[in-house]
């Protein structure tokens, strides 16, 4: 596919480091020359097409597998198990993914013709598809803006609002119309999850988090474990742990300060489930992440 050739040669050129967050409003390039072991991630609610390699995301018992002309969409912020699943120096796996914005899609959603958009979905809160070339179209577009800066302003919002246009329209609208539907359960579970992320350091009343959703505390726990593959109470340890790892990443004190930063109120408690999740010790697991970033390694709690 030649247009998915032109994305690969734009993302490689462009993206010398693991990561960049490019001129394009929310969009960020990936790059990885190396397989990885999976590892604990949280991911914000975006797509990402893969141009080159494969990636491999574990959530609740199951795996998603995309590489070369798929994409990921991930409705909700979640947190999972992430890697690199095919790469290497010669070949790396290269990734454009796009941040959601809900306000944008529900304005978009507006404009598809009546009975274009699937149903909101239930169920997890990401989804694998394959990039069909309506889709590719202003994927591609948007990249080649990066060679063109001065036509980021004037062009970028087209090119965004064609992808979404496609995306909504396309075998994953319904799992993205959850975004832009304010009183779905899909977007009311969205709040919440960015109510528990905003106020991870406060202890967790799953009453006022389910009155916050519109929901009785029973349907919001069912509701909540079907999207996230988790309880509230896991889902807030989840994002308070990677609070804590990227405090102690920035040298932002010591592993005993950075567990009371994100709530915790027993020192060993935190060291034991931070060495459960990130399989070492606080201490320990800071010293090798920094080390990996100064030889320019990806360092990532979030994609």
């Amino acid at each position: 596919m030649a247009d998915l050739a032109e994305l690969r040669d734009l993302i490689d050129r462009h993206c010398t480091a693991p990561r960049l967050e490019t001129a394009v409003p929310r969009v960020r390039l990936l790059r990885a020359e190396a397989p990885t072991k999976p590892a604990p991630l949280v991911y914000d609610a975006n797509v990402c097409f893969i141009a080159q390699g494969a990636k491999r995301v574990t959530m609740g018992g199951r795996t998603f597998d995309y590489g070369e002309g798929r994409y990921l969409a991930v409705s909700v912020d979640l947190a999972a198990t992430g890697q690199i699943a095919r790469a290497s120096p010669r070949v790396p796996m290269l990734a454009l993914c796009l941040r959601l914005d809900p306000a944008l899609l529900a304005s978009v959603l507006l404009d598809l013709p009546a009975g274009a958009a699937p149903a909101p979905a239930s169920g997890a809160g990401l989804a694998v598809s394959a990039i069909g070339d309506e889709l590719l179209d202003p994927v591609l577009r948007l990249a080649r803006l990066l060679d063109r800066p001065r036509d980021v302003g004037p062009l970028a919002p087209l090119a965004e609002r064609e992808l979404l246009y496609r995306l909504l329209g396309g075998e994953q609208g319904g799992h993205l119309r959850r975004i832009a539907l304010t009183d779905s359960p899909g977007a009311r579970i969205g709040r919440a999850i960015g109510w528990i992320r905003e106020h991870h350091r406060d202890q967790l009343r799953i009453d006022a988090v389910a009155r916050l959703a519109g929901m009785s505390p029973s349907s919001f726990h069912r509701h909540f474990k079907a999207v996230t593959a988790m309880s509230p109470l896991q889902f807030q340890k989840r994002i308070r742990l990677h609070e804590a790892r990227r405090l102690l990443l920035a040298g932002e004190g010591d592993a005993a300060g950075a567990g009371f930063a994100v709530g915790y109120e027993s020192p060993s408690q935190f060291s034991r489930e931070y060495s459960r999740l990130f399989g070492e010790p606080p201490r320990r697991d800071a010293k090798r992440l920094r080390q990996a970033a100064r030889q320019g390694m990806a360092v990532i709690a979030q994609e």
